[in-house]
């Protein structure tokens, strides 16, 4: 097929001049290697310092391997947890209009404006052994604060809102016609639902995944209060990293840090890709009578 061409008029009286183009550019590009690339590569540099056999023997330290599993642990929780209501909540908002409907939207973006150490502070408050529930959970044998529970809880509190935010605005974009004609084609609630609804809002799904998993992976002021600093055993990536630079262990720590600074640019690649995809198109009427039939 040709090309398009775009036929748009030009009008060069509202365009930058080369000189303000170049300038912009060469500004941002200086700012991104200034606060960016050169911090990244220094992480790199420092976590290979003291040779590959100490990199290696930082992170395969019993300590450093109780951390990565419990920081992989912690966002294969939340992670899961937060899309799934993250789906509810974008469901309820973009289908039905109902009392406290912009409450709830409100209630979303909480964790949001409060400060990540605020809401540790919170869950101290609340489930502490000296507060009537945690209390009587200790009673019980159950323990939330210093404990692992107590860190998939505020992981769960401060990343619950992306997975939301994500799919609310792909889910009123898409409407409701293509989940009514299914209906009307015979489809059931759930068949609607994973056949029609699923695929439309799939690599907004998906975005807010990643979004998810990197903030549960990274997050420190909530854990932080929370946890305990209990050495191998509620120490997260970021709080270990934390307590082997206090420690003056530098290498140790740049070497945690290559770690978490790789899940970040994997993350930061994936985002890129499902950036591109995230737009949902809109199935033909014979498209969605396949989606039902199959």
């Amino acid at each position: 097929m040709p090309e398009s061409v775009d036929y748009s008029p030009k009008n060069p009286a509202t365009e930058d001049p080369p000189i303000v183009r170049r300038a912009l550019i060469s500004i941002a590009l200086a700012f991104m290697g200034l606060f960016v690339f050169i911090p990244v590569i220094a992480v790199f540099v420092q976590a290979f310092s003291s040779g590959v056999g100490a990199y290696f023997a930082a992170i395969v330290d019993p300590e450093a391997r109780a951390a990565i599993r419990l920081t992989l642990m912690t966002a294969a929780i939340a992670v899961p947890l937060n899309v799934g209501f993250g789906i509810a909540a974008s469901w309820a908002i973009a289908r039905f209009d109902f009392p406290g409907k912009q409450t709830l939207l409100t209630l979303i973006d909480i964790p949001f404006s409060v400060s990540p150490v605020i809401s540790g502070m919170l869950f101290v408050l609340l489930l502490g052994v000296r507060a009537p529930i945690g209390g009587f959970l200790a009673a019980h044998g159950v323990r939330i604060i210093f404990a692992e529970p107590g860190i998939v809880l505020a992981t769960i509190f401060v990343t619950f809102p992306l997975a939301a935010r994500e799919l609310i605005p792909i889910m009123q974009a898409v409407g409701s016609e293509e989940e009514e004609a299914a209906i009307v084609l015979g489809a059931g609630g759930w068949q609607m639902f994973f056949r029609v609804t699923l695929p439309n809002v799939k690599w907004g799904l998906l975005y807010g995944m990643v979004l998810c998993n990197a903030r549960a992976m990274g997050e420190f002021g909530a854990v932080s209060v929370v946890s305990g600093h209990i050495r191998g055993h509620t120490n997260t990536m970021p709080l270990y990293i934390e307590i082997l630079y206090n420690d003056y262990q530098f290498a140790a720590a740049f070497a945690v840090s290559s770690l978490l600074t790789l899940l970040a640019i994997a993350t930061l690649i994936a985002k890129r890709f499902l950036e591109r995809r995230v737009v949902p198109a809109k199935p033909e009427q014979d498209e969605i009578t396949a989606k039902v039939a199959a």
